[in-house]
């Protein structure tokens, strides 16, 4: 199920400063300047057991005056167009101005829920000036301070209370085929690769129904080889998405990433990884997908002997700290190395299932503890007696220690890596925790 809540408003009402509140972190770069975040932001937020997507739409307001009220305008009807409940953002210190009129007009004709949060309310006075807004005729009205997060807890209360309960799934012939999606941003050959996948014997595909709007969901079965390939490349060109297709696919590769096991990340090798990229690697690294990276156009480049090894090694020091992912060089028009990518997407998925019997788990694990102990912390000697993997969808291990608060960060990353080179993980995040023994 994917839920994703898209903040839209006019430039400088606090977008930014309230979608880190909402993920937890620090990720947009916040100034007084319009048009200030210019990366495309997205990430994830929990809220009362309930997880959703946000993406800050700041990012994709151009810096040109003459577009601007263009861009704004196509930018909101994305966003009504694939979010599942927009934040509509403005600003009690400025008042209602000419552009959040023409929002609110946008809005109300959609048929979307929209809540209307009127950001920098920090005072008596203001929340009084506030009032203003309900003239905008948006029903649901949320009265905040991002900076200080002041009512920012009723705004989340209502957002999950939008959000459908989960429906029980019932098992079928496709729950143990895995789910792919082919991401990555606008022309860097997904669509190309998705057809030198599928080949031109049509007759060897189904067509399933999509449970995402508009994402083509195809059962691959050639070659020994069956998954379900999400397919987000190539969606309605249309003329407002245009300009905007970078936020389009965006929107379109987070829900994608909802849905699949598997992502395969296609990157233009002539143009290498941009923070696009990054940023939606991230994101699956987040939501625990397996992951693989596919350099596409290969043919592309000139060549010598350690041409592959070196652009690897530069990629991965990119995708750190987690780097453990395939990274298969290929060319989708050329159909060069397109069958690896087929046995990378099986092997990832082994990978994502591998259970290890518990005893062996300690065998090899107390061992590489006993070789590298656990600093002592404000004088605590921890101690690590078992391990065991626990029953989740993705790799998860359970450390029990007398004292699990008192283990660093580079304590846990040892013993991850100490995981990686003694079982096959490629491709695959995972997850450890301490607890109490």
């Amino acid at each position: 199920m994917s839920f994703t809540v898209a903040i839209v408003g006019r430039p400088n009402v606090g977008k930014s400063t309230l979608f880190n509140r909402l993920i937890g972190e620090k990720k947009s770069i916040i100034d007084d300047v319009s048009g200030v975040t210019r990366d495309r932001i997205y990430g994830e937020s929990e809220w009362g057991g309930k997880k959703f997507n946000v993406i800050d739409t700041g990012g994709f307001v151009p810096r040109s005056e003459e577009v601007f009220e263009k861009h704004i305008r196509e930018q909101a009807l994305i966003a009504i167009e694939e979010a599942s409940l927009l934040l509509f953002m403005v600003d009690a210190a400025t008042g209602i101005t000419d552009l959040d009129d023409e929002f609110a007009n946008i809005l109300r004709k959609s048929q979307k829920n929209v809540f209307l949060v009127v950001n920098k309310v920090d005072n008596i006075e203001r929340r009084y000036d506030a009032n203003e807004f309900y003239s905008l005729g948006i029903d649901n009205v949320f009265f905040i301070a991002s900076m200080t997060g002041s009512g920012t807890g009723e705004l989340l209360d209502a957002v999950v209370e939008r959000i459908p309960n989960e429906p029980q799934k019932e098992e079928d012939a496709e729950s143990n085929i895995p789910k792919v999606c082919i991401i990555g941003q606008p022309n860097v050959g997904k669509s190309s690769l998705v057809n030198s996948l599928l080949g031109e014997e049509r007759n060897i595909v189904t067509n399933i129904a999509g449970t995402t709007r508009d994402s083509v969901h195809t059962h691959y079965n050639k070659f020994g080889k069956q998954f379900i390939l999400i397919d987000t490349a190539g969606i309605r060109r249309k003329s407002k998405v245009h300009e905007n297709l970078e936020f389009y696919s965006v929107i379109r590769a987070v829900k994608a990433l909802d849905e699949a096991d598997i992502a395969v990340i296609v990157l233009d090798a002539t143009k290498g990884i941009t923070h696009q990229d990054l940023s939606i690697y991230k994101m699956a690294v987040k939501k625990h997908r397996g992951i693989i990276v596919a350099v596409n156009k290969w043919d592309l480049i000139e060549k010598t002997t350690n041409t592959a090894r070196d652009f690897e090694a530069a990629l991965k020091s990119k995708l750190a700290p987690f780097n453990d992912v395939p990274i298969v060089f290929m060319s989708a028009i050329e159909k060069q190395r397109i069958f690896r990518v087929l046995e990378t997407i099986e092997k990832v998925y082994e990978n994502m299932q591998r259970k290890i019997p518990t005893s062996q788990l300690n065998e090899v694990m107390l061992k590489a503890i006993e070789q590298y102990r656990p600093p002592a912390t404000d004088g605590k000697l921890v101690s690590i007696k078992y391990v065991t993997q626990l029953p989740t969808r993705s790799p998860a291990f359970a450390f029990f220690s007398n004292h699990p608060k008192y283990i660093r960060e580079s304590y846990r990353n040892y013993l991850e890596n100490k995981l990686r080179e003694n079982f096959e993980f490629n491709g695959v995040p995972m997850n450890i925790f301490f607890r109490e023994k």
